[in-house]
C-alpha cells in the first residue's frame, strides 16, 4: 500500500520504488529475524536494526536512505490509521559525509564527443552514440530521462526539449547547435529505416527503449577510448560536468536549477563549492608564490 501510495500520489519513479522496496525487506526480515513485526515494531527496534547496519559495515548514505524509507512507511501507516503512533518520527539519521561531485574538464568532455563518433561498428550505432552524448552534455538530464525519451519531444528540429523528471515533473532545456544537427542525424536514419517506435533510442527491450545501465556501460567505454580512467567517468559525472562548466562561464545558478530539475537551489549550491576548489588548485599551481 505505502509504495502504490508513493506512485500515484508523489509520481515516484520505478528505480525509486525498487529501492525502497529492497529497503523495506531488509528491514523485515530483520525484525522476522528477532521474532518482531513490521507493523509492531518500536522506536527501539528500529534503532536496533540502524545499529545492525552500521556494524555490517554499511555506508552512511545507506543507512540514512534505508532510514528515510522506514520513516516513510511509518508516516503513511501512521495517516492511513493503520498505526496509532509514528515510532520513527524522532530517530536522527546519520550525519551523510559531504563530498564534491566528480566532474570532467571541457577536454575531457571532447575527448568522450569525439569517442563517441568513432567507437561504434556500424554508422548507425555512431549516430546513435553522437545523439546520446550530445544531448547528455548538452542539457545535464539524468540517464533515465535521456534514454527515455519521447521521439515526439524531438520533433521539428527543437530549441529546447521537453523532460519529464522526478515526481513526473516537467522541465524546458536548451539545446546546443551541435546536440540539434546530432539530434537530426539520428531522426533521419530513424526516418529512413521507418521506425515505428514511440522511443527516441528505441530496443527491444521490455521498457521498449535503451537502459540506463547499458548507457554506463557504454559510456565507460567512450572513456576508455578517450584515454580517461573510466571510474571517473560516468552519465552522472557528465550532469556535474554540464553544471560545473555552466557555473564557470558565468551561468546563473537559478537558471542552472532549472536545467537540472532541482526541487532546491541548496542542492545546486554545490557546484559553488567545485568552482571553488577548482579556483583553489588552479592559484595554488599557477600562482608565482605559491610554492613558497
Amino acid at each position: 500500500m505505502f509504495l502504490e501510495a508513493q506512485a500515484a500520489e508523489r509520481g515516484a519513479a520505478l528505480n525509486s520504488l525498487m529501492a525502497y522496496r529492497r529497503d523495506l525487506d531488509d528491514y523485515a526480515d530483520h525484525l522476522r529475524a528477532h521474532g518482531l513485526a513490521v507493523d509492531t515494531a518500536t522506536r527501539a527496534q528500529i534503532e536496533d536494526y540502524l545499529v545492525a547496519c552500521e556494524a555490517q559495515g554499511l555506508a552512511a548514505s545507506t543507512r540514512a536512505r534505508r532510514l528515510s524509507a522506514i520513516r516513510g512507511l511509518y508516516r503513511f501507516a501512521h495517516e492511513e490509521g493503520l498505526r496509532a503512533d509514528d515510532p520513527a518520527i524522532r530517530i536522527t539519521g546519520p550525519a551523510k559525509p559531504k563530498s564534491l561531485p566528480k566532474t570532467l574538464s571541457e577536454s575531457e568532455v571532447n575527448a568522450l564527443l569525439d569517442a563517441a563518433e568513432a567507437l561504434g561498428k556500424t554508422p548507425e550505432d555512431r549516430l546513435r552514440d553522437t545523439c546520446l552524448m550530445q544531448l547528455l552534455y548538452a542539457t545535464g538530464m539524468r540517464v533515465s530521462e535521456l534514454v527515455a525519451l519521447p521521439v515526439t519531444a524531438a520533433r521539428g528540429d527543437p530549441r529546447m526539449l521537453l523532460v519529464r523528471g522526478k515526481g513526473g515533473k516537467e522541465r524546458l532545456v536548451p539545446l546546443s547547435p551541435q546536440a540539434r544537427d546530432a539530434l537530426a542525424m539520428w531522426l533521419a536514419h530513424l526516418d529512413s529505416i521507418d521506425s515505428k517506435s514511440p522511443q527516441l533510442f528505441p530496443s527491444h527491450g521490455k521498457s521498449g527503449h535503451l537502459t540506463r545501465i547499458w548507457f554506463h556501460g557504454r559510456v565507460k567505454g567512450f572513456a576508455a577510448h578517450a584515454g580517461i580512467d573510466p571510474d571517473r567517468v560516468s552519465p552522472h559525472v557528465l550532469r556535474h560536468a554540464f553544471a560545473t562548466h555552466l557555473l564557470s562561464g558565468g551561468a546563473d545558478l537559478r537558471a542552472i536549477q532549472a536545467m537540472l530539475g532541482h526541487a532546491d537551489i541548496a542542492t545546486t549550491e554545490i557546484y559553488t563549492h567545485v568552482l571553488e576548489s577548482r579556483l583553489r588548485d588552479l592559484v595554488m599551481t599557477h600562482h608565482p608564490l605559491a610554492e613558497k
